[in-house]
C-alpha cells in the first residue's frame, strides 16, 4: 500500500477459500492470563497485528518474560501477579482499548503505582467505565475527565457486584480480573450479553468462573496454572465477516472461512447477512480451549433489508461497518441502539457514514446509528480510512461493487487487525 493508499477495483465477485488471522480478543486473553498464571503458556495463531503486540510489550515492561519463536507463535513464563514488578516508565497501550482496560484490571491487585498511556485516539476513549469499577474495589486511579493516561496505585482490593451500565466485554474482563486479587467473591451483571472469551479462558488456566446468565461471578485468591498443552486461537470471525459481507453482497461470490472461531457470541453478523439475503452454512470441526472452530461458506442468494437494534448490537459491533458496505451494495439496513461506535478508534458513525456518501452511498447519520439504502450503485471515489482499521475494510467492500475505482487514504492502519488484508482482497477478487 504505497503513500498508506489502497485503490479497490470493481469486481465481479469474490470466490476462494482461506484462513482470517488470529482473533485479537482471544489472544489478549491468552497472554495476559499467561502472565498471570505459574507456569509456560505456549500459545500460536495469535492476532498478528499492533493490538496484540502492544499487551506484550507492557508485560515485559512489568518484568514477564515473552518470547516469539515464530510468527504468531509466543511462550510466556509466567510467576504470578506477585511476580510484577513496577515498570521504569508508563505502560504503553497505543491504539489497543483491550490492553488499557484489561491490564488496568490486573494492576489494580498489584501493589505498586502504574501509569497507563495511549496514542491520541486511545486517549479520548471512555475509561470511567473501568475508573469506576475498579475504585469501588479500592484502587486508587487518577485520569483527567476520564480518559488516559491512568495512573493506578493498586493493592489489596475488596470485592463488589458490580452493575455495569454499559454492554462491554472488555469492562466484565477488567473486573473479573481484578476479582482474581479481591478478598471474596466479585461479580459483574451485564445490561446484554457479551463476548465470553475471559469466561472461557480461566478454565484453561484453572480459574472457576461461574455464569448465570447475564452475571458472572469469580472468587478472589484463585492461583491461575498454565496449560498443560499448547493453545491455537482461532481465526478471528470479525475478519471472517468482511468476506462474509463481500460474497453476501455481489453474486456468483463463493467464500469459504477455514479454522474460524465459531464462538456463539461473535456470529452475530451471520444472522444479520442472511436477512439480508445471503446463503451460509457453518461447520463445526473441533472445540480448543472451550472455543469452537470450523468454517463458514458464503454465497449471495438476494438482496435483502433489515434492521439492527440496541438488544442486537453488542453481538455486532465490530461488524457493523461491514454490515453497512454490504447494505450499500444492495438492500438496505437500519441500526439503532449504537452510540458505543462513537467511542471506537474513530467516531465510527459519522466517520463511516461520511465515507459511504464520498462513495455515492445514500446514508444517514443518525445519533445512535445510520441508515443505508442501497438501491442505487455506489460511484467510487477516494475517501478517508480516518485511522480505523475496520472503515479500511468497509469502504474496500463498497469498492469491489462500485462502478469506478475506490482509492482509501490512510490504509496502512488495516495492519492494527489484519495485515494481510490486501494481498487476500487481490487472492479473492483478481
Amino acid at each position: 500500500m504505497p503513500n498508506h493508499l489502497l485503490t479497490v477495483a470493481p469486481a465481479r465477485a469474490v470466490r476462494g477459500a482461506l484462513a482470517v488471522p488470529g482473533d485479537k480478543s482471544i489472544s489478549h486473553r491468552y497472554v495476559l492470563l499467561g502472565a498471570l498464571a505459574d507456569g509456560l503458556t505456549d500459545a500460536s495463531g495469535l492476532a498478528p497485528g499492533a493490538d496484540v503486540t502492544a499487551t506484550m510489550a507492557c508485560l515485559r515492561a512489568l518484568g514477564v518474560r515473552i518470547e516469539t519463536p515464530g510468527p504468531g507463535r509466543v511462550r510466556i513464563a509466567g510467576r504470578g501477579r506477585a511476580a510484577f514488578a513496577p515498570p521504569a516508565a508508563p505502560l504503553d497501550a497505543a491504539n489497543s482499548g483491550t490492553t488499557m482496560r484489561l491490564l488496568a484490571g490486573i494492576l489494580a491487585g498489584c501493589p505498586f503505582e502504574t501509569t497507563l498511556t495511549g496514542d491520541a485516539s486511545l486517549s479520548r476513549r471512555p475509561m470511567r467505565r473501568v475508573i469506576d469499577p475498579l475504585t469501588a474495589m479500592g484502587a486508587r486511579i487518577t485520569a483527567a475527565d476520564g480518559c488516559a493516561p491512568l495512573t493506578i496505585r493498586g493493592g489489596a482490593l475488596r470485592a463488589i457486584a458490580w452493575r455495569s451500565p454499559v454492554a462491554s466485554a472488555q469492562v466484565k474482563s477488567c473486573v473479573l480480573l481484578a476479582g482474581l486479587a479481591a478478598d471474596g467473591r466479585t461479580s459483574v451483571h451485564e445490561p446484554q450479553p457479551t463476548r465470553d472469551h475471559t469466561e472461557r479462558a480461566l478454565p484453561v488456566f484453572g480459574g472457576r468462573v461461574d455464569v448465570n446468565e447475564l452475571t458472572v461471578a469469580i472468587d478472589g485468591g484463585q492461583a491461575l496454572v498454565a496449560p498443560a498443552v499448547a493453545l491455537d486461537v482461532p481465526g478471528d470471525p470479525s475478519s471472517a465477516a468482511v468476506w462474509a459481507a463481500a460474497a453476501a453482497a455481489l453474486p456468483g461470490s463463493d467464500v469459504r472461512i477455514d479454522g474460524v472461531g465459531l464462538n456463539p457470541r461473535r456470529l452475530g453478523f451471520v444472522a444479520a447477512l442472511e436477512r439480508l439475503g445471503a446463503r451460509i452454512d457453518i461447520a463445526t470441526e473441533r472445540v480448543r480451549a472451550g472455543e469452537p472452530v470450523g468454517s463458514i461458506r458464503v454465497r449471495h442468494d438476494s438482496h435483502g433489508r433489515t434492521a439492527i437494534a440496541a438488544d442486537e448490537v453488542p453481538g455486532v459491533i465490530d461488524e457493523l461497518p461491514v454490515l453497512a458496505a454490504r447494505a450499500a451494495l444492495g438492500g438496505g439496513l437500519e441500526v439503532s441502539g449504537a452510540s458505543e461506535l462513537r467511542v471506537k478508534e474513530s467516531d465510527r458513525i459519522r466517520a463511516l457514514v461520511a465515507g459511504l456518501r464520498r462513495l455515492g452511498v445514500d446514508a444517514v447519520e443518525r445519533p445512535d446509528g445510520f441508515v443505508i439504502d442501497g438501491r442505487a450503485q455506489p460511484a467510487g471515489g477516494e475517501v478517508d480510512a480516518a485511522g480505523d482499521h475496520r472503515l479500511v475494510m468497509a469502504f474496500a467492500l463498497v469498492g469491489l461493487g462500485a462502478r469506478g475505482p475506490t482509492t482509501i487514504r490512510g490504509a496502512d492502519v488495516v495492519a492494527v487487525s489484519y495485515p494481510a488484508f490486501a494481498a487476500d482482497l487481490a487472492r479473492l477478487a483478481p
